[in-house]
């Protein structure tokens, strides 16, 4: 084998991709989206911009994955048994992706999406695409139970649930790091009763 079929042929190292997402992270906090480069992250983490563009191929693409360390847990889908456990699990989650270091990064990417399409695609495919889908699965399993009837329009019902959400951690004056686990829970249990009945469930 030769030393070029090797290379190609060596595992990715797991770590270095970790370092990389970190630096994103420093790097946005300290800069800002626009001020963020490849060369400053890649100086940050070590490593020559050649090693991070063989793993994302564009700036979208590496906030958007450092951006998903920070909202990793929305693609677990925990079966409670109810629809109303299934939806308090999923606010539950969501309200904490939105609040601490992830939220505040978040409020930043939604606000730069406005002058970037591709930013903006790459985080209806990352972020709402995934809860989305979360919100579809929850719905089939309480349309089976007999606990609610098929909906008439199920693509708008991932709006439904993130809409609230979204709208009371990012439009108010507070900043999302501001608010801590406590709180982003109890918004969530309070959002429930609201985004149930929108379903067509009961509480």
């Amino acid at each position: 084998m030769t030393e070029t079929a090797a290379r190609r042929g060596r595992p990715r190292d797991a770590s270095r991709d970790r370092a990389l997402l970190d630096a994103t992270l420093a790097v946005l906090a300290e800069n800002g989206y626009g001020g963020l480069t490849t060369a400053a992250v890649a100086a940050r983490a070590g490593v020559s911009t050649a090693t991070l563009y063989r793993r994302w191929s564009s700036k979208e693409d590496l906030v958007i994955a450092a951006a998903a360390l920070c909202t990793e847990d929305l693609t677990v889908q925990p079966d409670t048994g109810s629809l109303e456990g299934d939806l308090r699990a999923l606010l539950r989650d969501k309200a904490a992706a939105m609040t601490g270091e992830g939220g505040r990064l978040m409020r930043a990417l939604i606000g730069e999406a406005t002058r970037s399409t591709a930013l903006a695609e790459a985080l209806a495919a990352a972020f709402l695409a995934p809860v989305h889908e979360r919100v579809g699965t929850i719905v089939r399993r309480a349309v089976e139970r007999g606990e609610i009837p098929p909906p008439e329009d199920a693509g708008l019902l991932g709006d439904v649930v993130v809409g609230p959400v979204m709208s009371r951690f990012f439009l108010t004056p507070e900043a999302p790091d501001q608010v801590d686990a406590r709180a982003a829970e109890e918004t969530a249990d309070r959002l429930l009763p609201f985004v149930l009945r929108a379903l067509g469930g009961r509480a």
